[in-house]
């Protein structure tokens, strides 16, 4: 990317896909192999599930809070998904990527496509299941969703690998090193490493 002042700002990649799939697994990987990289942090409206931290897993927010954020601009994408609403703070990204670094956005399809239409050179990793039968086991071996949002979860991820045409790759997660090693070498040709 480029900041218009002749000087070089770093790269956006986005990782996306259905719940379950191992994005934020994948995302941890990359963070320990690849310097310079920093991963945005969401905010969101959902409640904290147990072991997560505000300002490590998400930034936690009243729906008014989301609102206001939301209505003073401070959102690059934001999206309602199952109920919540998640966001992209604006002004982290800018300055990770003033920075030079690589930025790492893991977001959902919804915010994958808003991201794309603001950043056009941003680039677009879709990770896909093996098959349907092992995300719906995935999803309910996290042991967080009841039934219900387990139906929604999955009916949910139908929908986003039907807009996986949308994106620049796609990498399937039958393995985790080998899901890992392949973002890598994205990762490393699209920042020209």
């Amino acid at each position: 990317m480029n900041s218009g002042s002749g000087q070089s700002c770093g790269a956006v990649i986005v990782l996306s896909g259905p719940s379950g799939v191992g994005k934020s697994t994948i995302c941890k990987q990359i963070l320990e192999r690849v310097e310079n990289v920093y991963l945005s942090i969401s905010t969101t409206t959902r409640m904290k599930k147990i072991g997560e931290q505000d300002g490590v897993d998400y930034f936690f927010v009243s729906r008014d809070e989301f609102e206001k954020q939301k209505k003073a601009g401070n959102f690059l994408e934001y999206a309602e998904v199952f109920g919540n609403f998640y966001g992209t703070p604006r002004d982290k990204l800018e300055k990770a990527l003033n920075e030079g670094k690589t930025v790492l956005l893991e977001i959902d399809v919804q915010g994958a496509q808003q991201v794309k239409k603001i950043i056009p050179d941003a680039r677009m990793i879709f990770i896909l299941p093996p098959e349907h039968k092992e995300l719906k086991n995935r999803i309910t071996g996290r042991g967080r969703d009841d039934e219900q949002d387990v139906k929604k979860r999955l009916a949910g991820a139908d929908a986003e690998i039907a807009a996986s045409e949308f994106f620049d790759y796609k990498v399937v997660n039958d393995k985790l090193e080998n899901a890992v090693e392949e973002v890598l070498q994205i990762i490393k040709k699209e920042i020209g490493e």
